[in-house]
């Protein structure tokens, strides 16, 4: 490296992201994680003693899992490659798996191999490190947001320990801004800060666990606050809402589908509340509010049905209002439509009869339709004296006559509740019945 580099390396290092610079270096500066990391915690005692195995780092982001990564890497007297699974391929990786081999046979050193975002490799990129793992060309340590198993291959999981990092507590975010604020070197030392407890407060409040955010907040609200008369720069609760609006909301893939789950069984559970607050989680962080939609259009025939057949009517109506307003006033139809799916009386009949009429179709019975069924409209040389009864010409509304094939008389898919109107829809099916009883 010659003096341009070193300069160079010293600028950017400077003009980086407070969060970027204010990584720890090892694990006494490692901020929360006691779960796995504290002392006499397995994960410290493999790495303090450089004998951690192939592993997996997961969990919210912000939370130290490409930090805890290099710091394995800075302590260890192996030798270590990092790559990113965004931007590498199979190519990069059997390049590294051939530098390991060969610095293992000349230097008898092992090699650590850092992927960021590791869920984003494929299954042939997983592959290809299989049997590097297993014979130790190559120690694999992974970071990623999403649950490793649900999101990589089972071959790649089964082969590492994995280890989950949760959210940072308030007050871990805040010892992280506290240092900070006062760290001449990598931090915001050289100012003369004054910030507010409530301010601190707010930080962590609005990061949601996670420190790059409330560490940007407060790099932000730093830079754009001017400075007293004195020199000083006060950061004020205030100064803080501004620079740091709202809570941040992150969604994983993993975490998107259990919200979404448990959005689904609030409204089949009767719980308006927890729907509403599923709903509108998903909605603030992100998610497409249709995908809301699509939902409650099931969950109204799912798990409602002809309990109250008009929530499917109140649900479609509210689609139609939420598209013609946008999310900002049509969220007011769409909680609408989630109070009322939940508090409707639920029945599960439609469901059951949908599955036995499916069912029955499936298993292969090429019925012909009755006779007097059929359509009249074109010859036919079958004639059995059967004909069809118009109910409307026989003084009613049902007349008795068979209408399922000759195979399936008397079968019943749809079998109703007594669960709202639905007791309505028994009690005429019934009626009928015994109609058909006395003819």
């Amino acid at each position: 490296m010659d003096l341009f580099d070193f300069s160079n390396n010293n600028l950017a290092k400077k003009n980086a992201p407070l969060a970027d610079r204010m990584r720890p270096n090892s694990l006494d500066e490692f901020i929360g994680q006691g779960h796995i990391l504290a002392k006499g915690a397995l994960l410290r005692r493999a790495i303090a003693s450089d004998m951690l195995g192939s592993c997996i780092f997961y969990g919210p982001p912000g939370t130290g899992k490409t930090t805890l990564a290099s710091i394995i890497a800075s302590s260890t007297r192996g030798n270590f490659e990092k790559l990113n699974a965004i931007s590498s391929g199979v190519a990069d990786a059997k390049a590294v798996i051939e530098r390991a081999k060969n610095t293992q046979k000349m230097y008898g050193k092992k090699t650590y191999l850092l992927l960021d975002e590791c869920h984003r490799w494929n299954k042939a990129q997983s592959d290809c490190v299989l049997s590097a793992i297993e014979d130790g060309s190559i120690i694999f340590i992974g970071s990623t947001t999403e649950n490793p198993f649900v999101s990589m291959t089972r071959a790649i999981v089964s082969r590492c320990r994995i280890f989950e990092l949760k959210a940072l507590t308030e007050s871990d975010i805040i010892e992280g801004l506290k240092r900070a604020v006062v760290d001449k070197t990598r931090g915001l030392g050289e100012y003369d800060l004054r910030i507010s407890n409530d301010a601190l407060s707010h930080f962590a409040w609005g990061a949601a666990g996670d420190m790059r955010n409330a560490l940007n907040a407060l790099e932000l609200a730093v830079l754009s606050s001017a400075p007293n008369a004195d020199g000083s720069i006060d950061i004020t609760l205030d100064v803080a809402t501004q620079s740091m609006q709202k809570k941040a909301i992150s969604v994983d893939e993993s975490m998107y589908y259990d919200m979404l789950s448990a959005f689904c069984k609030s409204l089949r559970g009767s719980d308006p509340d927890a729907a509403l607050y599923w709903a509108f989680r998903l909605c603030e962080a992100g998610c497409d509010p249709l995908l809301i939609y699509r939902r409650l259009l099931a969950h109204a025939s799912e798990d409602v049905g002809m309990a109250d057949s008009f929530a499917l009517v109140v649900v479609t109506n509210s689609y139609l209002a939420y598209e013609r307003m946008g999310y900002a006033e049509g969220s007011l139809p769409m909680a609408h439509a989630i109070i009322y799916v939940a508090t409707a009386p639920k029945s599960n009949a439609i469901v059951n009869a949908r599955a036995a009429a499916i069912a029955s179709v499936q298993s292969g019975d090429n019925t012909e339709v009755p006779y007097h069924l059929r359509d009249r409209s074109y010859p036919s040389t079958l004639d059995t004296g059967a004909e069809y009864i118009y109910p409307h010409a026989h003084g009613g509304y049902y007349s008795k006559q068979q209408y399922l094939p000759d195979n399936l008389v008397g079968t019943k898919f749809y079998n109703p509740t007594n669960n709202g109107k639905e007791k309505d829809v028994a009690e005429f099916l019934e009626k009928i019945k015994n109609i058909n009883n006395k003819k």
